[in-house]
């Protein structure tokens, strides 16, 4: 299953953020590497597109935000 994810997009990751106030992140680069925000604790975290899009859970629709 290809997921489609753009820049700028919320996403929800397989495992929460340590920081327990948000399981949603906002993807700020895209690349080689992608890196996301946590919209809880405003962390930054970059991986790689291989693992970025192994750890993907889903894309939250613009109209559920």
């Amino acid at each position: 299953m290809i997921v489609e994810y753009k820049l700028h997009d919320i996403v929800e990751m397989k495992k929460p953020h340590p920081c327990k106030k948000s399981n949603q992140w906002q993807i700020i680069r895209m690349g080689a590497d992608i890196k996301i925000k946590c919209l809880g604790c405003q962390a930054i975290v970059m991986f790689s597109r291989r693992d970025f899009e192994k750890r993907l859970k889903r894309v939250i629709p613009q109209d559920q935000e």
